[in-house]
């Protein structure tokens, strides 16, 4: 990675970080069938059982049917784990064959090199999440009582966790360690952070236990932002999530300045 490119035009300053950027939303879209279509149709089952099955018989929030309480984590779920996925699986591949080395020989500076892929990462994490709830309002209708506070709550997810994906690629040495973070952390830690269940209604022990969990603020942030109701104030929510992004991103940063396990 070379760090002389402020000798460069300005145009041609930029030029190394629009091609990655390029590079990796072709990388996305061409496989489109994984990495949209798949997520999409597994959030379409969601809604369909928690929509149009169940959603009327159950009730876990005051003046909201079961359906507009799940929505909102369902499309956050989607945001999130596309954003880490994208990130995560693109610069391991690129590390795993080899090609990351193409990358460090060019004249692109470390935060260009972070920030093509998490712009690219970002961009699929919210549009999954958009066709999310486009299709959830087929079920249910939303009333986006904070509509600002919904969109900033989901960029910093996608933001946070394509940070998170940089940082596992760094780390993982194989597929199975990169697969790991996905199956025995990212996805635990959702399903216990409040997409399919108010934290109030746990036992008190259960419920200060599961403030330790981070998936909370993020998903409860965006469902308050979303219905005017949560189990957190925005303050708290949003104050937790831009430590966990600034931190993260901090991370990744050292990680990419010092080329740690991309330089050999």
């Amino acid at each position: 990675m070379a760090h002389d490119v402020d000798r460069l035009p300005p145009f041609n300053r930029w030029l190394p970080f629009l091609t990655l950027f390029n590079k990796e939303i072709l990388r996305f879209l061409r496989v489109a069938s994984q990495t949209l279509i798949t997520p999409i149709i597994t959030a379409s089952l969601y809604l369909f059982v928690f929509g149009a099955t169940l959603g009327d018989r159950i009730s876990v929030l005051e003046g909201f049917s079961y359906a507009q309480f799940v929505i909102p984590g369902l499309i956050l779920m989607g945001v999130i784990n596309n954003s880490f996925a994208n990130t995560a699986s693109s610069l391991f591949m690129s590390r795993y064959l080899g090609n990351v080395v193409d990358l460090l020989v060019t004249p692109i500076t470390p935060p260009q090199f972070i920030m093509a892929y998490t712009l690219a990462a970002m961009l699929r994490g919210l549009a999954v999440g958009c066709a999310v709830w486009a299709i959830s309002t087929v079920f249910a209708g939303l009333p986006w009582v904070h509509p600002g506070a919904a969109i900033l709550m989901a960029i910093l997810a996608s933001f946070l966790f394509a940070q998170f994906g940089l940082i596992v690629a760094i780390i993982a040495n194989d597929f199975d360690a990169l697969s790991m973070y996905t199956n025995f952390l990212i996805l635990p830690l959702i399903y216990l952070g409040g997409v399919f269940y108010p934290i109030s209604i746990l036992p008190p022990f259960w419920a200060g236990f599961s403030h330790l969990n981070p998936m909370l603020y993020l998903i409860d942030g965006f469902r308050h932002a979303i219905l005017g109701v949560g189990d957190l104030s925005f303050t708290v929510a949003f104050g937790v999530v831009a430590a966990m992004a600034t931190a993260l991103f901090s991370v990744a940063a050292l990680l990419i300045g010092k080329g740690y396990r991309l330089r050999n």
